[in-house]
C-alpha cells in the first residue's frame, strides 16, 4: 500500500534548502532503476516456475514477500542508507509478484499481461490529469485518500487473523458481484495514491529536499503501483472466474 508518510516529510523539512536538492527528473530515473531490479527478480521467479520448481518459487516468493515488507518498514521510519534499501526493496517485490504472477497465470493464461497493461494505464492517465492540473492533491483529498488506504489496510489485516482461525472472509475470495465491486473500488484508491505520489515529488523538488529523497519518493510510487498491481491482478482473476 502506499506510503502514509511521504506527505508528512515536505512538511516537516519547511524551510530547509539542500546544497544538492532532490528533482524530478532524478526521482524518475531511480524509479526505472528499480522498476528494472524488479522486472530482472519478477523474470527469474516466472522462469522458475515454468520450468515446473514449485518450491524454489513459493521459497522465493514468501523471502520476497516478507523481507520486502521489512526493507519498507525501515525504509518508512528509518530513512537511512536509502540508496541501498529501496532497490532491495525492489529486487524482493519482483520476487513476490513474479512467484503470484506465475500462478495465476497458469490457472488464466494472459492475465498478467493484462494486468500490467492496467497499471501502466492507470499510471500514465492519472500523471496526465495531474499535470493537467484535473486532480490536485488537496488537504481534503490526501486526507480522504488516506483513510480510505488505512480502512482497507485494516480489512486485509483483520481478514488475515481471521484466517488463522479458519474464518474467511468471502468479499476478498469470492467472484460474487459484491467481491468484484469492492476490489474494483480497493484499485481506485491505489490508483488515487499516485497522485499524492506525484504530489510528494513535485513539492519535495519544489521544496528543495535532500537529494537522497529522490529514492524516497521513488520508492513511493513503487509500493503504490505493487498495491495496484496486485488488486487488479486480484480483479480480474474474479472476473475471469464469473
Amino acid at each position: 500500500m502506499s506510503n502514509p508518510v511521504l506527505s508528512n516529510v515536505v512538511e516537516n523539512n519547511q524551510g530547509y534548502i539542500s546544497s544538492t536538492p532532490m528533482s524530478v527528473q532524478g526521482t524518475v530515473n531511480k524509479l526505472f532503476l528499480m522498476f528494472a531490479l524488479l522486472c530482472v527478480s519478477f523474470g527469474v521467479v516466472f522462469y522458475q516456475f515454468s520450468l515446473g520448481y514449485m518450491d524454489k518459487v513459493m521459497m522465493l516468493t514468501t523471502v520476497g514477500a516478507i523481507v520486502g515488507f521489512v526493507l519498507a518498514m525501515i525504509i518508512i521510519f528509518a530513512r537511512k542508507a536509502l540508496h541501498v534499501l529501496v532497490p532491495l526493496y525492489a529486487f524482493c517485490e519482483g520476487m513476490f509478484l513474479g512467484g503470484i504472477s506465475a500462478s495465476y497465470n497458469a490457472q488464466m493464461p494472459g492475465i498478467v499481461a493484462q494486468t500490467v497493461a492496467l497499471t501502466f494505464l492507470a499510471l500514465f492517465s492519472l500523471l496526465g490529469l495531474y499535470k493537467a492540473g484535473l486532480i490536485r492533491a488537496t488537504e481534503k483529498f490526501r486526507a480522504t485518500i488516506l483513510t480510505a488506504t488505512v480502512a482497507i489496510a485494516v480489512f486485509y489485516i483483520v481478514a488475515i487473523v481471521l484466517s488463522f482461525f479458519k474464518i474467511s472472509v468471502p468479499v476478498l475470495y469470492t467472484s460474487s458481484p459484491f467481491a468484484i465491486a469492492f476490489s474494483a473500488i480497493v484499485c481506485v484508491v491505489a490508483a488515487l495514491n499516485l497522485i499524492i505520489d506525484f504530489d510528494f515529488v513535485e513539492r519535495g523538488a519544489m521544496s528543495g529536499l535532500d537529494k537522497s529523497y529522490e529514492w524516497y519518493g521513488a520508492f513511493g510510487l513503487m509500493v503504490t503501483l505493487v498495491w495496484l498491481y496486485v488488486e487488479i491482478l486480484k480483479l480480474l482473476s474474479k472476473i475471469n472466474r464469473r
